[in-house]
């Protein structure tokens, strides 16, 4: 792991998570990143993925509303922010610069969950290719970001993507069916996914979309 000023273009750190490097911070108010290179990484399989029935029921009340790229400096933003039960962030200010830099490139994408209007959930990450880099999420309302972690499977797998990249492995996710793999297998898939012919889409045709969340719900293990 090696520090690095404020020099980071979108184009080079498009250009690490090629090579499978991203950046971390040491605190929200660091001016240095650092380049991370795990030997064990996260990845979520898209074709494993473990929908719970009562995530599902949640999701069919109704009452959250999801939507994709609507808001993506208001969710970088809320994953940023310092909670009772995590006081202190690694997206600093230069972090946040950047992904949002990607975002107007089209090379990175945010998932929101809005309850009566307010923003109460998402996710964002980075996409190169066929592969998804997730970066953070976050929740102020009971399966907020569960809900835009579903709805983020669901447009992977519409858009042709092969890789859904989480870094590092959480219980949380685990519990969606994420696992570790090595440096080197997750090479090899990184090489294939940023070759695939992958299109995120942000606003899918809804009916559509609720048939590929009843796909993943039949094949959940």
């Amino acid at each position: 792991m090696s520090a690095r000023p404020f020099n980071l273009t979108p184009d080079l750190l498009l250009r690490a998570y090629r090579l499978g490097l991203f950046p971390m911070a040491e605190s929200r108010k660091s001016q240095t990143l650092h380049w991370l290179d795990p030997e064990m990484r996260g990845v979520l399989p898209l074709d494993k993925f473990h929908l719970p029935r009562s995530l599902m029921k949640t999701l069919r009340s109704g009452k959250f509303t999801v939507t994709a790229d609507v808001d993506f400096p208001g969710t970088i933003a809320a994953c940023a922010a310092a909670r009772e039960n995590r006081p202190e962030t690694w997206i600093n200010q230069e972090i946040e610069r950047l992904f949002i830099a990607l975002f107007h490139l089209g090379f990175a994408h945010s998932v929101e969950t809005w309850e009566n209007g307010a923003l109460v959930g998402g996710l964002y990450g980075a996409s190169l290719g066929g592969a998804f880099f997730g970066e953070s999420m976050f929740s102020t309302a009971t399966d907020a970001s569960k809900m835009a972690l579903v709805h983020l499977l669901a447009r992977l797998r519409l858009g042709g993507f092969t890789l859904l990249d989480t870094q590092f492995i959480t219980t949380h996710l685990a519990r969606f069916g994420a696992v570790e793999i090595t440096r080197t297998a997750y090479q090899a898939l990184l090489a294939q996914a940023v070759e695939a012919p992958a299109r995120f889409s942000a606003s899918p045709d809804p009916a559509v979309l609720l048939r590929e969340i009843d796909a993943m719900r039949k094949e959940s293990p």
